[in-house]
């Protein structure tokens, strides 16, 4: 497998209107599991890897939450923060109930802007999936050396 990342410098995206995603700082963890669980059944995804009480609240971790036009709670990201220059998109989950909110690639391109914002150089993604390379700044890494 190849792994990806963001080179944020190659990026331009703008944020979402704060009305549409917020970092969550006390996340209801049972929300969390019921939007991951419903991303896991749309999707079909035939093993999954748990996503641990802790990681939603650990330190390191940010939850963003992306909200309808309701203001309801939707789907979010956890991203781990390795250090103030690299962080890591761990997981993406969204319930799908309206899927003309489009909320995809939206949220990549909203969180690649925040983390620019906060002056991260990367976002790492995980592996190197097709669909990724859609996003500016896709970089494919290499064998160490």
């Amino acid at each position: 497998m190849k792994y990806a990342r963001i080179n944020l410098a190659q990026t331009n995206y703008s944020l979402m209107s704060p009305f549409r995603y917020r970092i969550i700082k006390d996340p209801d963890v049972e929300q969390l599991e019921n939007i991951y669980n419903a991303y896991c059944v749309y999707k079909k995804f035939r093993s999954v890897m748990p996503i641990f009480p802790e990681e939603y609240t650990e330190p390191n971790n940010d939850v963003i939450g992306y909200y309808n036009n309701q203001a309801q709670l939707v789907a979010f990201s956890l991203i781990h923060r390795y250090n103030d220059k690299n962080a890591e998109a761990v997981q993406f989950a969204w319930d799908y109930a309206d899927p003309e909110l489009k909320l995809g690639f939206a949220s990549l391109h909203n969180e690649c802007a925040l983390y620019k914002a906060r002056g991260f150089d990367y976002l790492y993604l995980g592996g190197a999936d097709e669909y990724k390379k859609q996003i500016d700044g896709f970089e494919t890494l290499g064998p160490r050396t």
